[in-house]
């Protein structure tokens, strides 16, 4: 039998169609038609078992001839080791096609799995939509509870689906702040993240909540800060502020907060419209107010000294301790809350290296007790009323704490402003006498 060549087929026109052509090894091919001229169907003729059987080589010129020889020759070698060809063949198409199908089944389920993790609420979603219902309603705005979760569990935790979320999840986020000593920043967290799991669970955005068993002492107990500064240490104050080379506006500020036993931060928002110098009256509003409740201060004639220094050194600005920058919409703003504790912090640092761009004074505020924060001076201003002889409720008032006790808090709603202006004076008094250039200072009547 003659052997075909590829010139044999490039000469098949249309006239051919329809024929059937032979090359050796029993394949033969059928001649088709087709738009732009011919193509040749080749089959390998085959007997397995008792009966006859075409095996299906290629079509020329889609395939060579030489591949379909060649498809041919594996057809007989599975022929010459007992199987079918078209069987195995038919067998393998098969297996192909589960598999094609297989990898689409598993596209497709990974594709479905990507949109509904897509679609499910992220832990980022969850603190937006938290952020927007109800840190919205705090002082603040939620400020600093994002300026928290940005830093600590946003960048861990954000992409992750808030269902998703385990008790170690948030253990890591915990773990990481306490390693880098933050212990009272892990506590407050820990704190934030039960309320945003909670509101989750109102909602019925979650089932769970992952911050269940979960204790704030378990990363680190909080330690009752107890520091007051004692008569000495007062006295001593006046020199270290001056060797602290503490600004004059500062320095007024720290005298203002022993003397009213304010906080920091009602001080540091302070506007004098809120302030009366000549009935020595200062009002607290709500919005600066911990307890977001107004307060009134009947300043003695000590804290209304303070009070005009720092009139005198700005008359201008609305606050009482304005910024020295203007902030981005060009408005005239009051310092940072922060701005007097770290001042007096930078001035503690013992043998540490000052802070970059802070105080070089690094030890001048040191007393002989320790340690002590702008916050100290608003617990021993209250100590010193103590010690006056001032009654315990009067002086929670002057303090402005919420009465713990509900029945109290209901129904004994007396102000006793007589009785706290009367303690802010006895407290006034009381620094005057401790400040004179004078070493025969004692202890007035009931005190420690």
């Amino acid at each position: 039998m003659a052997k075909l060549t590829v010139k044999n087929l490039e000469a098949l026109t249309a006239n051919n169609v329809g024929h059937r052509i032979t090359d050796e090894g029993s394949l033969y091919g059928t001649v088709k038609a087709r738009t732009d001229g011919v193509s040749v169907l080749f089959r390998w003729r085959y007997r397995f078992g008792d009966k006859t059987k075409d095996f299906t080589c290629g079509t020329w010129p889609k395939n060579s001839l030489a591949d379909i020889r060649a498809a041919r020759d594996k057809a007989r070698r599975i022929l010459d080791d007992g199987k079918d060809p078209s069987e195995e063949k038919r067998i393998s198409r098969l297996k192909s096609q589960a598999e094609q199908a297989e990898a689409v089944g598993l596209e497709q389920a990974r594709i479905t799995d990507a949109e509904t993790h897509k679609a499910r609420l992220t832990v980022l979603g969850l603190f937006e939509r938290w952020e927007k219902l109800e840190l919205q309603r705090r002082k603040d705005k939620g400020a600093e509870v994002r300026r928290s979760f940005e830093k600590d569990v946003l960048p861990v935790l954000g992409a992750v689906a808030a269902a998703d979320v385990t008790r170690s999840m948030v253990v890591g986020v915990l773990d990481s702040v306490v390693e880098r000593g933050a212990r009272i920043v892990a506590r407050n967290l820990l704190g934030d993240m039960r309320q945003m799991f909670g509101f989750a669970i109102v909602r019925g955005l979650v089932e769970n909540d992952p911050t269940s068993r979960l204790k704030r002492d378990d990363f680190g107990k909080k330690v009752e800060r107890d520091r007051i500064l004692s008569d000495a240490e007062i006295r001593a104050l006046p020199g270290k502020l001056k060797a602290a080379r503490m600004t004059e506006s500062s320095t007024a500020a720290i005298w203002i907060m022993l003397s009213t036993c304010c906080r920091v931060g009602e001080i540091s928002r302070a506007e004098w419209k809120d302030i009366d110098l000549e009935t020595g009256t200062w009002r607290i509003p709500p919005e600066n107010a911990k307890n977001a409740k107004s307060h009134t201060v009947f300043l003695s004639p000590f804290a209304v000294n303070q009070f005009e220094i720092l009139k005198a050194l700005d008359k201008e600005s609305p606050w009482v301790l304005p910024a020295r920058w203007e902030n981005k919409e060009g408005k005239r703003v009051h310092v940072c809350v922060k701005s007097l504790s770290k001042q007096v912090g930078d001035r503690q640092r013992g043998d540490k290296p000052p802070m970059a761009c802070r105080s070089l004074n690094t030890n001048a505020l040191e007393l002989p007790g320790g340690r002590w924060t702008p916050h100290d001076l608003r617990r021993t201003g209250a100590t010193i009323m103590g010690a006056l002889g001032v009654r315990p409720d009067v002086i929670e008032k002057c303090l402005n704490h919420v009465e713990q006790n509900k029945i109290v808090r209901i129904y004994q709603r007396q102000e006793l402003k007589a009785e706290q202006a009367d303690a802010w004076r006895l407290l006034g008094e009381r620094l005057e006498l401790l400040l004179r250039n004078d070493d025969n200072v004692v202890l007035l009547k009931g005190a420690a």
